[in-house]
């Protein structure tokens, strides 16, 4: 199984950076994600791990080969693209069983290693059908076979859902996941999806303006990212500005502009007077007798629950959720509103304000 290895890689057109001082170790067997939105690199990444881009600078590593200037046909690379790429005139069979015929395979060969990842993608019965005769799930899995028979153990998903029904997407991806852990290929995966990242990767690569925000698995990212546009970026959450207020060997007090101190765990190496910026994701939130004073400004019907936007004194939105069984407060009524302390995550305020270090390009 592939291990891939990224070395300082900047990809560089004009005055342009599409990527810029990438270092990135994709391991053995993995699921890695390229989570980020649109613009940001991820693309012109998973080109240069390919090879159908030459890095401007840097080095490609895999297995330790450095394959920096070697082509993408010379790397043994499967790659999926965003737009279904089959071949309109041919039958699925020789669609799939075309990376063999590349390899000078014997004809009875390569239509049992097709079939054989036809099966997998349960596709076998539609192996007599043109592209053009399937649904678009259907051919985006004769994609994936196809990517699969050409050998190779590493596998390059460039956003290979976007395209599809958003029920055929979710139904799609728990596939895809199944059949690379099943084989033990390693696996790259662009999306701008965030659920879809959450639900299939073991680990995530957070991508911004070109570079790498951070790293770390779906639950980590989503629980305590380490950066201020991750908690924003990945999920829903509500950032909330205040101060440091006080401070002791278990928690800090952060005061918010309305003057409504809350309490968070931890974060010790902030000092008294920090300008900082809460986040609290919608599930953390509480009604209670005291905390901080909002008003209903808005009761979404969500299905499994009820989503409520209130307004604070100090024009702060702030979201929060209650169970679809509960009678959702009236609109223009005023709640108190508490948050988890063990769940609360504080960032120094930037520099440059909120929305620009949150801003998606």
């Amino acid at each position: 199984m592939p291990r891939i290895m990224l070395e300082k890689v900047t990809m560089q057109f004009g005055d342009i950076y599409a990527v810029k001082d990438i270092d990135l170790v994709v391991r053995d067997g993995e699921y890695l994600t390229v989570l980020g939105p649109s613009g940001c690199g991820k693309t012109s990444l998973i080109k240069v791990i390919s090879g159908i881009w030459t890095p401007s600078s840097g080095r490609v590593l895999i297995d330790g080969e450095d394959v920096t200037s070697i082509p993408i046909e010379d790397r043994n690379v499967g790659y999926v693209f965003q737009n279904i790429a089959l071949f309109p005139h041919m039958e699925v069979l020789k669609n799939v069983s075309y990376g063999p015929l590349m390899r000078d395979m014997p004809l009875d060969e390569r239509n049992a290693v097709a079939e054989k990842y036809l099966q997998l993608v349960k596709m076998l019965d539609k192996m007599g059908m043109l592209p053009g005769e399937l649904s678009s799930g259907e051919q985006q899995k004769v994609a994936i076979s196809r990517a699969l028979a050409s050998g190779s153990n590493l596998l390059l998903l460039d956003e290979p859902l976007s395209a599809l029904d958003a029920r055929v997407r979710m139904e799609l991806r728990y596939e895809i996941r199944r059949l690379v852990k099943d084989l033990g290929i390693t696996v790259v995966h662009v999306t701008h999806d965030q659920d879809e990242a959450m639900s299939v990767s073991d680990r995530i690569v957070v991508m911004r303006n070109g570079g790498i925000v951070e790293t770390d698995t779906p639950m980590a990212l989503y629980r305590r990212p380490n950066n201020l546009f991750t908690a924003y970026f990945i999920g829903e959450t509500n950032l909330i500005e205040g101060m440091v207020s006080d401070k002791n060997a278990h928690n800090i007090v952060v005061r918010l502009r309305d003057g409504t101190d809350v309490k968070v765990n931890g974060n010790r190496h902030f000092n008294i007077d920090d300008a900082v910026v809460l986040s609290v994701r919608p599930e953390y939130v509480y009604t209670a007798k005291e905390g901080l004073t909002a008003k209903v400004t808005q009761v979404i019907y969500m299905g499994s629950y009820w989503r409520v936007i209130a307004r604070a004194e100090s024009m702060d939105m702030v979201e929060y959720n209650i169970q679809r069984y509960e009678n959702p407060p009236a609109i223009g009524s005023d709640v108190n509103l508490v948050f988890n302390p063990k769940m609360l995550m504080v960032y120094k305020r930037p520099t440059e304000g909120i929305s620009e270090a949150i801003r998606l390009e």
